[in-house]
């Protein structure tokens, strides 16, 4: 089965978020924020690659409903470092769309799997 444009996505995301912290890490030796955003930012594609296989449609929107928070606290922490001086706003703004691009297509996915539930 190819995999869905959201998981693909959110693995390339999930890639980019791994490479960034691996270079602040390297750069500034920050490991608090780099942590968090590493946590958050991987685990959106996680949630998302663990929705496939959800014991029902509840578990599935649930699981949808996890990498949509990962998302926002994702967002949160690449503003905290760009906001500090950690990361450029060439670094950023990329990041920061692409995050908000999966969390519309998690906002969508939501919406058309709870009608069923209605």
């Amino acid at each position: 089965m190819p995999d869905s444009i959201l998981r693909c996505k959110s693995k390339d995301f999930a890639k980019q978020i791994v490479f960034l912290c691996r270079d602040v890490k390297s750069k500034y030796k920050e490991s608090v924020l780099t942590g968090q955003l590493l946590r958050s930012g991987t685990s959106i594609g996680a949630n998302i690659h663990e929705a496939q296989y959800a014991q029902g449609k509840k578990d599935f929107i649930s699981k949808l409903e996890i990498a949509q928070k990962d998302c926002f606290e994702t967002e949160y922490w690449l503003e905290l470092l760009f906001e500090t001086g950690y990361i450029a706003e060439s670094t950023y703004k990329p990041l920061q769309n692409q995050c908000g691009a999966i969390r519309r297509m998690l906002i969508s996915s939501l919406n058309t799997a709870k009608e069923g539930c209605r």
